[in-house]
């Protein structure tokens, strides 16, 4: 004799009145910020005779604005920046080399969407890293995971993971992000087995996601930092195939900082 299993009754809401029954469901549909707002706004409707369907939106699109705003931020704690620095931020003014346009179009973080990747070429001193970070900072407000580290940090990770029998478990692990950043590459050399752990993290990313490099090298110099000419055209070729490469020229701002500062302290002592 079967005995049918009666599904269990779906949670009834508290009737002690509106309030209670509209915290209910905020609660269940994990909503808060309607929960908050929603009285706030209702108030704000009937003062401004808006429609149901007006106040409606502006409830969803302020439930969405926070949940993506507090999405941002955890995205930004988890790229593991040096330090938050925007392209608003940035002077473009010491910099006439870089293209207005080609910036405003990376900053839409279209290329993370298709995997492709951008090369930022240039001498110390330039902004290259604030750049690097600026654009990781778009990629995170657009929705997208990203991870920031040196060239040699990123060489010791993948390091560690090969002395431990798991590269390709930590390959796969990096490739959930859309967009990685390694910055300063060109400042240390690396030896062959660094350079080819290098390349397999360039390779396992081919075509599947976005990375973004910042040199103080042209891409004829690459094979002094990896030690190995054929490995270095190899990453080069996989790296430039989809990218944006963005060559930077002009003054150190450092120098130029430095220069400003005793064109100053010059002034002051004739004054």
């Amino acid at each position: 004799m079967s005995t049918a299993i009666k599904a269990k009754p779906p949670a009834t809401p508290p009737k002690d009145g509106m309030p209670s029954m509209i915290a209910y469901l905020t609660r269940v549909l994990k909503t808060p910020t309607i929960g908050a707002f929603w009285e706030e706004l209702a108030a704000q409707a009937r003062d401004e005779n808006w429609s149901h369907e007006e106040y409606l939106a502006a409830l969803l699109q302020r439930q969405v604005a926070d949940r993506e705003s507090k999405g941002t931020v955890m995205r930004i704690r988890t790229a593991h920046f040096p330090a938050v620095k925007t392209l608003e931020d940035f002077n473009l003014d010491h910099l006439p080399s870089l293209r207005r346009d080609l910036l405003a179009h990376l900053a839409t973080s279209t290329f993370v969407a298709k995997a492709e990747n951008v090369i930022l070429l240039g001498p110390p001193g330039l902004g290259k890293t604030h750049l690097a970070i600026g654009l990781g900072v778009k990629a995170t407000q657009a929705g997208y995971s990203v991870l920031f580290d040196t060239a040699s940090n990123w060489i010791t990770r993948l390091a560690e993971a090969h002395r431990g029998n798991r590269l390709e478990a930590e390959l796969k692990k990096i490739r959930r992000y859309k967009l990685i950043i390694i910055d300063e590459v060109g400042y240390i050399p690396f030896d062959q087995d660094a350079a080819n752990l290098f390349f397999q993290l360039v390779a396992s990313r081919y075509e599947q996601g976005s990375i973004m490099v910042t040199s103080n090298l042209p891409f004829g110099r690459w094979g002094e930092t990896f030690s190995d000419d054929v490995v270095a055209a190899a990453m080069i070729d996989r790296l430039v195939h989809h990218a944006e490469v963005l060559t930077l020229t002009g003054d150190s701002y450092r120098t130029r900082q430095r220069r400003e500062l005793l064109a100053k302290e010059n002034r002051a002592s004739r004054d």
